[in-house]
């Protein structure tokens, strides 16, 4: 991302963050290696002003759905974040160096149509990109405890997972849209391993 000055923040509408890898690292839906992600995202997701409601992992990349009191919250959180996961990733992989490629690229989502499209956009980004998923639910989302389903399980957890969402886009206004099926996330096909 160019090194330009951040838009200001509203603080009361969810943002959509994706988060890259640098070039040639093992895929984040590994499993050794998204156990390590979980656990990071977990540890990380709610300081001071920053809160990390879901993710979906892909193999060279991670979208955020978050919420920030302002830019500086925003800034201040990922960039825990990114340096909390640099650290276990490289631990894990026994290997030192940048682990993203670049800065953060984030959006705000000001209408509740857009904070839906996002949350199914997350939750089922790995089948768009046609990463096979046994699963009901992709393991490498936190669509399992997400409690906005019409056809799925009971949320395991999700009061304990990740950060609890405060703004009213995330909390009730998307839901005026309907709730989301998993009948609607998309349907991919296998691609060669390591595409993922």
């Amino acid at each position: 991302m160019p090194h330009r000055a951040r838009p200001k923040l509203s603080g009361r509408a969810p943002l959509h963050v994706t988060l890259k890898l640098a070039k040639g690292l093992p895929s984040l839906r590994a499993s050794a290696t998204h156990a390590v992600l979980r656990d990071v995202l977990r540890a990380g997701a709610e300081r001071l002003g920053f809160r990390l409601v879901h993710y979906g992992a892909l193999g060279d990349h991670v979208h955020l759905v978050c919420e920030a009191v302002d830019e500086r919250a925003l800034a201040r959180g990922l960039k825990g974040l990114a340096v909390r996961i640099a650290r276990a990733l490289n631990r894990l992989w026994n290997r030192a160096g940048a682990v993203f490629a670049d800065r953060y690229h984030a959006r705000e989502l000001r209408a509740p149509r857009d904070v839906r499209n996002v949350l199914a956009y997350v939750f089922g980004n790995a089948r768009r990109h046609g990463v096979v998923v046994s699963e009901l639910l992709d393991p490498c989302t936190s669509a399992a405890a997400f409690n906005g389903w019409k056809d799925a399980p009971a949320p395991r957890n999700a009061s304990t997972w990740l950060a609890r969402a405060r703004t009213w886009l995330l909390t009730v206004g998307w839901r005026r849209h309907g709730l989301l099926s998993i009948r609607e996330l998309p349907r991919g096909t296998p691609l060669a391993r390591g595409h993922s």
